[in-house]
């Protein structure tokens, strides 16, 4: 496992100074895995497949067996409370070892990033919802010097959560030039055009 992530690294670094860098090595580092849940669920909820792609590499780096330190789970590393509350909102009776499975585990993270961009109409505020939690988010978006306008988050306070955002950023943007698709844009999502 230490050896794959030092060749990744090592690759990255190579194709970011330019020195040897094609669409397939970055393919290999940024793969559509799961290509027919992620096709699905993206139409269904109206996600851009890049933005779950990104989501599921910054995450889990499609380990279907990803566990965090916190407790969540699956490739879309979703924590126990947050299932409890999909399954619902969704009307359903489901097992959190249910988020080993592929679909499952892209269904529900989909389903969470609608929810989130749609209640914040941000990606980026979205995003910060999907790793610090909803009512970190909201108590964020109440203080003025974090969000001017009490809807969307100009600083994110927790150094974690903003280099995830970025990170996931990265990674959408990346997908975005390596798969260039007519991308959905949801809710003023992260739009580098």
């Amino acid at each position: 496992m230490k050896k794959a992530t030092i060749a990744i690294t090592l690759a990255l670094i190579l194709c970011l100074t330019g020195a040897v860098c094609s669409r397939t090595v970055m393919r290999t580092l940024y793969p559509h895995k799961y290509a027919e849940s992620v096709e699905k669920y993206s139409a269904q909820y109206g996600v851009d497949e890049n933005l779950i792609y990104a989501v599921m590499r910054t995450e889990s780096s499609f380990r279907t067996d990803a566990n965090s330190e916190v407790g969540a789970a699956g490739l879309m590393q979703i924590m126990p409370e947050t299932f409890e509350w999909l399954c619902m909102r969704m009307n359903e009776t489901a097992d959190f070892t249910a988020l080993y499975d592929p679909d499952t585990s892209i269904r529900f993270g989909t389903y969470l990033l609608h929810l989130l961009c749609e209640q914040f109409g941000d990606t980026r505020t979205a995003l910060a919802a999907y790793h610090a939690g909803l009512g970190q988010v909201d108590r964020w978006l109440q203080d003025e010097s974090l969000s001017p306008d009490g809807h969307t988050l100009q600083t994110i306070p927790f150094p974690d959560t903003a280099h995830y955002v970025r990170k996931v950023d990265r990674a959408m943007r990346i997908y975005q030039n390596l798969y260039a698709k007519n991308s959905l844009s949801i809710n003023g999502g992260i739009n580098h055009e």
